[in-house]
Order: C-alpha cells, then structure tokens, then sequence
C-alpha cells in the first residue's frame, strides 16, 4: 500500500511538473514580455476574421508584427547558433516570417521571392544588434569594431550567394518549364547544372520528344495530302515542298506546343531528291534555341514517294471501260532521326 502511494506522488509530481513549465512558457512574468506579442498577434488575427475592407488589413498587418516581434524577442534571449557562423537560429526563423509578411500573397503565402530573400534578410537581421548598443529602454547607434565589420561582411554576402543561387535554381525551372527541349541537352560541360540522375547519355535519351511530335503530326498531314493523289499533282507539290511544309509545321507546332514558349524557337523545312524509283522527301524538324552543340542540331523522318498503278472502271455509253491511273504512295521511316549538325544545303 504504501509502495502504490509513493508511485501515485510521484506520478502527480511528474504532471504538476509539466504543468510547471507550460505555465512558465505561455504565462509572462511581465506584461512586457515576448509571450505578450505572440498573443497580441494571435488577437490581431482573431480579430481579422471579424473585420473588413481596410480594417481588416491593418488589423493583418499589426498581427504580423506583433508575431515577428515576439518571435525575435523569444529567439534571442538565450540564441541557439547556427554552426560555424554566429547567426542565431532565432534569425533565420525571424528572416523567414519578415520575408513571407513583406513578399508573400494571401493566397500563395510561400512564393519563389519569399525563398529566394529569405537567407538575405536572415543575415541583415544578424548584423542589425552589431549596430546598436544600451539597454532595454534606451539605445544609441554604434560602429562596430574592424573585426566585428568583417564577420558582418562575410555573413551578409554569404547569405546573398545563397539567394543567388536559389533564384538561380527558380530561374532555370522556369526555362525548364517553358522549355523542355532544354532537358534533353547535354550538360556534362555545365559548371552550374548537374544531373542528379545520371543516366547514360545515348542518341535515343537525347531526342527532344516535342521535335519527335512535331514530325509525327507533320507525317500524318502528308499523307493525306499525297497517299493515292495522281502523280502529276504530287510532283507539282513537291516542286514547292519547302513552303507546303512549312505551313504543315506551322500547324502542327501550334496544335502540339501552343502552351510552351518554346513554340517559338522551332522550324519545319523539307528536302527533296531524285531517287530510282520515285522521289525522297526529308521532313525537318528544326531547334533554333540554345544547344551545347556548337552547330546545333534538327530531327529528320525520311519518306519515299512512289508512283503505281491503280485501275477503274469508267462507264461509257456501251459498259465500262477500265482505266489505269498513276497515283503516289508514301512510306515514311517509323523513328525520327537526331543529327548533331548543321541543316543540309537545299539541292
């Protein structure tokens, strides 16, 4: 029984401790404490809901000083370090609310700008206390010694590198977006871009799917326009296959890539030469953007236009009479090409 009654003390001193120290972290010792602000930024908010128009904002806004404040107050009484620099912790968590209150939307708090500021203005908010000297209720500016400045210094523009360098990964996921053609360049040579995936790097890997789609819708009109038309019109349209193709391709670019800014950076050609038995059509597909291939490159699908003889039946007055035509067929390669080089010369 009395083994039961220590283990029950124990027990309620273990929760009367908790309760102990949530007390001591929700309840101030003072009204001018940092728990004030926390719960003055709470109220604020509160009260927003309730509010409209330009009430409501400057309640928000009040609310979103009254956290940063507290939260400043809080992280730097007793700062945790971030290692090897002398940033407080509490900075980068007080540079991460600046940042998202002073770049961020009310219905995209978090934005690329947000991230991108962020380490910028932690490191500002670092140097600031290195340039202000007294007490709680009186202070004066000062100039930091010589090996105080030069910590400030290197802080501060290691901070803008990063942000350089997260703007710089926003930067090139936009152009990826805008322009997936580019994810299939090589960038071994790149100082900058690094391939997470290593995958091995073979012609197949580095055929630009919207080329590929470009010819396949290019190849369909085609053969519509040539599969069993009389040979003579089919000749008169290859004498003029560079424009017919380019308006194909004009078509198809922005039936298939009208989303992508990249649309723009395509072109359509055709070449056209004499073979045994018919007539060779290349289709083109051309980049005009950047490549790490100092000639750039295009895609090619090859076709071979055949004449061949086909019979009907004409009526006439006494039966009908059979009549042999001349009329193209068109076969075009299965696989697009990808050639590393110059477009060829038209002949």
């Amino acid at each position: 029984m009395q083994t039961l009654f220590k283990d029950v003390l124990l027990l309620f001193q273990f929760i009367v401790g908790i309760f102990e120290g949530t007390r001591k972290l929700f309840v101030p010792k003072k009204a001018y404490s940092w728990q004030t602000l926390i719960y003055l930024s709470f109220y604020s908010w509160g009260l927003s809901l309730l509010a409209v128009g330009y009430v409501q904002i400057i309640i928000a806004f009040l609310g979103w000083l009254f956290l940063i404040a507290g939260t400043a107050w809080y992280t730097t009484d007793d700062p945790l370090r971030v290692p090897g620099t002398f940033m407080p912790v509490g900075a980068v968590i007080t540079g991460f609310l600046v940042s998202t209150f002073a770049f961020g939307h009310p219905e995209d708090v978090i934005t690329p700008r947000t991230v991108v500021l962020w380490p910028t203005i932690s490191g500002i908010i670092t140097a600031i206390p290195e340039f202000i000297e007294g007490t709680e209720t009186k202070t004066t500016a000062k100039i930091p010694k010589p090996e105080v400045r030069e910590k400030i210094i290197v802080l501060v523009a290691s901070c803008m590198l990063i942000s350089c360098w997260i703007q710089f990964y926003f930067v090139m996921d936009n152009w990826l977006t805008k322009y997936p053609t580019l994810l299939t360049d090589n960038f071994e040579r790149s100082s900058f871009v690094v391939r997470i995936a290593q995958a091995e790097t073979t012609e197949k890997n580095r055929i630009p799917e919207n080329g590929v789609n470009i010819l396949d819708g290019i190849q369909i009109k085609v053969e519509q326009q040539l599969n069993k038309t009389p040979w003579s019109q089919v000749e008169r349209w290859l004498l003029d296959a560079t424009n017919e193709v380019s308006n194909l391709g004009n078509q198809v670019i922005n039936e298939k890539l009208g989303q992508y800014e990249e649309s723009k950076l395509w072109s359509t050609d055709a070449r056209v030469a004499n073979i045994p038995s018919g007539y060779g059509l290349d289709l083109l597909s051309i980049w005009l953007g950047p490549s790490s291939d100092p000639k750039g490159y295009f895609l090619q699908k090859s076709c071979r236009i055949e004449p061949i003889a086909v019979s009907t039946r004409t009526p006439v007055s006494l039966g009908q009479v059979e009549v042999k035509n001349t009329v193209a067929e068109i076969e075009c390669d299965r696989l697009s090409k990808f050639i590393a080089d110059e477009v060829p010369a038209k002949r």
